[in-house]
């Protein structure tokens, strides 16, 4: 069971990271792949688990993390209890500026000029622009998982050695334009791996829910 997220123009409140312990647990939940309970996230962070409850719910009250309700995997029937409580990054992104910005409108204004080209000239401008970004923002020898981090991706290596992207930097975005914005990541992914002298057919666009539609292969495929 998942609770309903906070309405559209909910905004979170940023000063709950300010205190370390919250930061620590934040910072836990929004790495793991899965949503977290609360025994795991107070092992994380060394501190007890009616603390990390507490913690966790201030940080659900405040819009950075969302909640759902799980038994342990292998555990149903009236014996198993009631579920337990876990946690989870939220989903809308959080940023903060003064006086306030708004980039999120520029981008969608911009995808919605590249879309309504039906010549495609700008498509493959804006596509071309990315994978030239990609090349700068990477070095030969330098870590490529670094890089992605740097650039706003949440890199992961899976068990077969594929490096998978387990967020959008352009999430809000691709809502409106997820074809425009898969491939401008795939444009960029490549240009990342062949600024640090990389094959760029290491990256495949192979969307799948809850990640970035990004795979980095161990090596090209064939």
């Amino acid at each position: 069971m998942v609770e309903p997220p906070p309405p559209e123009d909910a905004t979170p409140d940023l000063s709950a990271l300010a205190d370390p312990v919250r930061r620590r647990l934040y910072d836990y939940v929004a790495a793991q792949k899965h949503p977290v309970p609360r025994e795991a996230a107070a092992g994380a962070a060394e501190i007890s688990r009616t603390l990390a409850a507490y913690h966790l719910d201030r940080l659900a009250d405040a819009g950075l993390l969302a909640t759902s309700y799980a038994r342990p995997d292998g555990q149903s029937g009236p014996g198993a209890g009631r579920p337990a409580k876990h946690y989870r990054p939220a989903q809308e992104e959080v940023s903060l500026s003064v006086p306030p910005r708004n980039y999120t409108l520029l981008a969608r204004l911009l995808a919605d000029a590249v879309v309504s080209d039906d010549s495609g000239t700008v498509r493959s401008a804006v596509v071309a622009a990315a994978e030239v970004e990609g090349r700068a923002t990477a070095a030969p020898g330098r870590d490529l998982l670094t890089t992605l981090t740097e650039n706003g991706y949440q890199p992961e290596v899976a068990e077969r050695g594929d490096v998978e992207l387990r967020n959008c930097p352009f999430h809000q975005v691709s809502r409106r334009h997820a074809q425009l914005v898969c491939g401008l990541n795939h444009a960029f992914v490549r240009g990342a791996l062949v600024g640090r002298g990389d094959d760029p057919d290491r990256a495949e666009l192979a969307p799948q829910p809850g990640r970035c539609c990004i795979v980095i292969h161990p090596r090209a495929l064939v």
